[in-house]
């Protein structure tokens, strides 16, 4: 028997599978909240060698957005459909299915289409990547229960909960944003690295969607925080934006590192040396996000 599926438990009526953060590299404490639930996807499941490259193959670890007022939620605006093809770029096949503001006449049918995913998913025994997990952040889908019509979730908080079926899509920011892995792409290794290079190029020269600054342009607006122009009332929107740009840029040293792209490597290492001092002068003993418990501030 598959080892994920040897976690798949029983609790009353609820087929849920014993998922943790346990293993997920992050740090800061402040890792993008998709990247580390996709890495402790992977990890619970049977494509677990993937778990340390997606985050750098699939691009996101050289995604940088920067709004001029520092708003967090700056980091996670983009187009949630670029999912399905970043993560297959990596060589993990994967389903995805969304709802967003406007798509009023489908919503009960991509709602109920996003239950069929889950279910299949967590029958497979891999946990299942969705929007707004607890707080209005990606997190885990871990179970179900077809009688009460609940799913099991974990927040990227580490809170172990449930939501009603109905719920899914529905909750804070109510748009649905839901991702099973299915298997891999057979894609050589070879054609991974160059897929993947080619997205590093595309997101540091800022070719996504998004009217903040992005990619390389993102440095001077944080710089200016932070050198320049400093908010005492923007102290912890800075710790987040280190924080979150940090622990990603680990993830893009340690990849090129491992496929010998030296030159890259030890730029990237220096990148992330540099991003990690900032955030560790800049953050205090106990930080706003522990105090919040991960609940991002109004805008």
């Amino acid at each position: 028997m598959n080892s994920s599926l040897k976690k798949l438990q029983g609790v009353g009526k609820m087929k849920k599978l014993n998922i943790t953060w346990d293993g997920v590299k992050d740090t800061t404490g402040y890792l993008f909240s998709f990247a580390k639930v996709l890495v402790a996807a992977l990890k619970n499941s049977p494509y677990r060698e993937y778990a340390e490259d997606v985050i750098a193959a699939s691009g996101f670890a050289f995604r940088m957005w920067a709004a001029a007022d520092l708003c967090p939620s700056a980091t996670s605006v983009w187009e949630f459909k670029q999912q399905k093809p970043w993560v297959e770029s990596a060589g993990i096949a994967c389903a995805y299915i969304e709802r967003l503001w406007g798509d009023d006449e489908v919503v009960e049918e991509r709602r109920l289409a996003a239950l069929a995913m889950i279910k299949e998913s967590i029958d497979r025994g891999i946990p299942v990547i969705s929007w707004d997990i607890g707080i209005p952040e990606w997190g885990l889908i871990t179970g179900y229960d077809e009688k009460a019509e609940k799913l099991a979730t974990l927040s990227i908080t580490g809170a172990e909960e449930e939501m009603a079926y109905a719920q899914l899509g529905k909750r804070e920011i109510p748009i649905l944003s839901v991702l099973t892995i299915t298997g891999t792409t057979g894609k050589a290794q070879e054609e991974i690295i160059a897929g993947s290079l080619k997205l590093v190029k595309n997101h540091l020269l800022g070719g996504e969607w998004c009217e903040n600054a992005q990619g390389l342009a993102a440095y001077p607006v944080l710089i200016k925080h932070i050198a320049g122009d400093f908010n005492p009332e923007l102290s912890w929107n800075i710790e987040y934006y280190l924080g979150t740009y940090a622990a990603l840029k680990w993830y893009a040293w340690t990849y090129l590192e491992k496929y010998c792209l030296t030159r890259l490597a030890e730029l990237y290492k220096t990148i992330y040396e540099s991003w990690q001092r900032a955030f560790e002068l800049k953050k205090p003993r106990i930080s706003r996000w522990q105090v919040t418990g991960g609940l991002l501030p109004n805008c």
